[in-house]
């Protein structure tokens, strides 16, 4: 089978950044450090696995205008992309960094109403392939018009082609794709909690939510992510826990992408889970690095990798 990996991002952006000296209401706050990058959860872990050497392709809805930037920006970041044509534009989404604080503001606009035909094409490109994808990413929020059960839609589709499926949502999405089941879910602590209706409060609660997931052939591997506190994996057979790495965050955006593609980058190679869980741990570590949408590099990955503590939790 073939180690090609496939991001779909129903929801893409062009992401601005940029950094102003106080946020202030009603005055103009000049910017200064201007970016735009290609964002979205899907773009973000393409974007990601093609610095690390991975063969992946992004598949995302483009718009007329925003939309060919989007493409436009992917293209000069080497990115493969297919993009679907749709009528609506692409949305952006700004973060403003405050100097004088350290404040990351983050201003996240709706994303165009997709026609029934327009979503169907999205899932329809990765049916359409002529190499399978080893790897499906379903990643990010339903623009408006998308059904709930997109993305589980999408792992039929997956499973249909061979591919383990790799999910990162919420919400009611994220609820419908796990009744469908897929290889690998990257919920953090607050979805978890909305998904179970707990209210998961140490860590022997999260072994159980996330192993329950497993059990009732929701996921074969959950990644739950922990924030401030770190991470936990889980499978029907081995739990770890790694503590989070402390650094000097510069932004936060895009650190959950992050995490998914050091992680799968890893399981692509044909790495073991502990070695990929601790890849995805610095991977995310690596994204709050820089400020603005640049998200981790292999460097600051490889380098963090080795400072992750990964212990074993009783699975029971």
């Amino acid at each position: 089978m073939s180690n090609a990996i496939l991001t779909v991002t129903p929801n893409p952006a062009i992401d601005v950044s940029a950094g102003t000296s106080v946020v202030t209401p009603e005055h103009k706050l000049r910017c200064t450090d201007v970016r735009r990058d290609p964002g979205g959860g899907g773009i973000n872990v393409a974007r990601v696995l093609t610095r690390f050497g991975a063969r992946c392709t992004a598949l995302y809805p483009a718009g007329p205008n925003l939309g060919r930037l989007l493409r436009e920006l992917l293209d000069q970041e080497g990115v493969p992309s297919i993009a679907i044509g749709i009528a609506g534009e692409t949305r952006e989404s700004f973060t403003v960094l405050e100097h004088s604080s350290g404040r990351e503001y983050r201003f996240v606009l709706p994303g165009p109403q997709l026609a029934q035909g327009e979503w169907q094409a999205c899932l329809d490109g990765l049916a359409s392939l002529d190499e399978a994808p080893a790897w499906v990413v379903g990643s990010g929020s339903l623009p408006a018009g998308v059904p709930q059960d997109f993305f589980a839609r999408l792992a039929r589709a997956a499973r249909d082609r061979g591919a383990r499926m790799v999910l990162d949502t919420s919400g009611a999405p994220l609820a419908a794709a796990l009744e469908q089941g897929v290889y690998l879910v990257k919920p953090n602590l607050r979805e978890l909690r909305e998904l179970t209706g707990e209210a998961l409060e140490a860590e022997a609660d999260w072994v159980r939510a996330a192993r329950g997931l497993v059990l009732a052939g929701k996921a074969e591997v959950v990644a739950l992510s922990l924030g401030h506190r770190g991470a936990l994996l889980a499978t029907r057979d081995v739990a770890l826990r790694a503590p989070a790495l402390q650094v000097e965050i510069a932004s936060t955006v895009g650190a959950g992408d992050s995490f998914v593609a050091a992680m799968l980058w890893r399981l692509a190679s044909g790495a073991p889970l502990e070695d990929a869980f601790r890849h995805g741990i610095a991977g995310g570590t690596a994204a709050l690095l820089a400020p603005g949408t640049r998200l981790a590099f292999p460097e600051d990955t490889t380098r963090l990798a080795r400072q992750v503590d990964v212990r074993a939790l009783q699975a029971g």
